[in-house]
């Protein structure tokens, strides 16, 4: 199996993408198809020392700005790594790119140039969250400010498929994020939504409210990437903010310093818990071929953890399972029109 990496999207590029890279190579048995400029990767890596047992280097030059317009992606910088690393996966050259690029060229880059499934109204970011009970999907996360009710059923679906291939969740609970749990709650997109879901091949559980979320209340939380990514950047300001303040209990005084000593295998539990990199990146749902999105801030251990789940998503068959369940919906929306029809 080959993983395409940009090498050169992200905060910490290429040092972290080469470290993460060896890493994946050497934990995993992946080869990997580093893309960008091979002069600085060769330099950087012989800088630390590093061998690129393992790695092949794709020539790109420079790299898309995270405040460049993403459409520029396939005209101004259709020569940077990214662009030149989803063509690579387009042309088989390898079997899933990950990057910590700018998110919004890797979803039009993804879209236009890899394409999506037959059917996908819309490609989706999911975003794993801890939760009392374990994680939840938040999906979409940003790739979509607005949706409507097709585009909504269809990330639901998505989603409880992820989540039964990778999370090993035998009957995910699918629930729609709304501001109360009545039925009527909500705009027309959301009512329209929530009848779509009832008679979808998912564990439909009904509205969810944002407070039940870290609760565990669903498996996958369905909403428009705008209202996703407001909850998304909500729960990552209020773990910095626990984290903070339970800090500076711990080390206000000499007993709780004491404390501190007794409790130090729970905080690093907990810490544990809420670090992002763990789970590596977030998959574009919705892409004919894997495509994986690293945080921007990504450290070599994201990185590898980012190859280790495109390596899960292959192995798995997730895009084939999810084209099939695509097939299962439209094929249920055909009887339930022809149905209607002949009443």
């Amino acid at each position: 199996m080959k993983i395409i990496v940009d090498a050169f999207g992200g905060d910490n590029a290429p040092l972290a993408m080469i470290e993460g890279s060896l890493q994946a190579h050497q934990e995993y048995g992946v080869e990997i198809l580093l893309v960008g400029e091979r002069d600085k990767i060769e330099q950087c890596a012989k800088e630390h020392n590093l061998p690129l047992d393992g790695i092949e280097i794709l020539e790109a030059q420079g790299m898309i700005p995270v405040e460049a317009d993403p459409t520029t992606l396939l005209k101004e910088y259709a020569g940077s790594s990214m662009a030149v690393g989803m063509q690579a996966l387009k042309d088989g050259k390898g079997d899933a790119f990950v990057s910590a690029g700018s998110t919004g060229a890797l979803v039009v880059g993804a879209s236009l140039i890899v394409k999506r499934l037959k059917g996908v109204r819309r490609t989706a970011i999911p975003t794993i969250i801890p939760s009392e009970k374990g994680c939840f999907m938040l999906i979409d996360s940003g790739a979509n400010a607005e949706c409507n009710s097709d585009m909504l059923l269809q990330f639901g679906l998505m989603g409880s498929v992820y989540m039964q291939k990778i999370m090993g969740m035998s009957s995910p609970r699918v629930g729609l994020i709304n501001i109360g749990t009545e039925e009527r709650k909500g705009l027309e997109v959301h009512r329209e939504t929530y009848h779509k879901l009832q008679n979808a091949p998912v564990n439909f559980i009904g509205n969810v409210e944002a407070r039940g979320l870290p609760l565990g209340e669903c498996d996958v939380a369905v909403c428009d990437g705008f209202t996703g990514n407001v909850v998304l950047k909500l729960i990552e300001g209020m773990a910095k903010f626990f984290s903070h303040m339970l800090k500076d209990m711990l080390l206000r005084s000499t007993k709780t310093k004491i404390a501190a000593l007794l409790l130090k295998d729970g905080v690093q539990e907990f810490k544990s818990k809420i670090d992002a990199s763990a789970y590596g990146g977030a998959p574009l749902l919705g892409i004919s071929k894997m495509v994986i999105k690293a945080h921007g801030n990504s450290d070599a251990r994201a990185i590898q953890n980012a190859i280790r789940q495109a390596k899960e998503c292959i192995e798995n068959g997730v895009i084939e399972a999810i084209a099939d369940n695509l097939s299962q919906l439209k094929e249920q929306a055909k009887e339930q029109e022809e149905a209607h029809h002949n009443r």
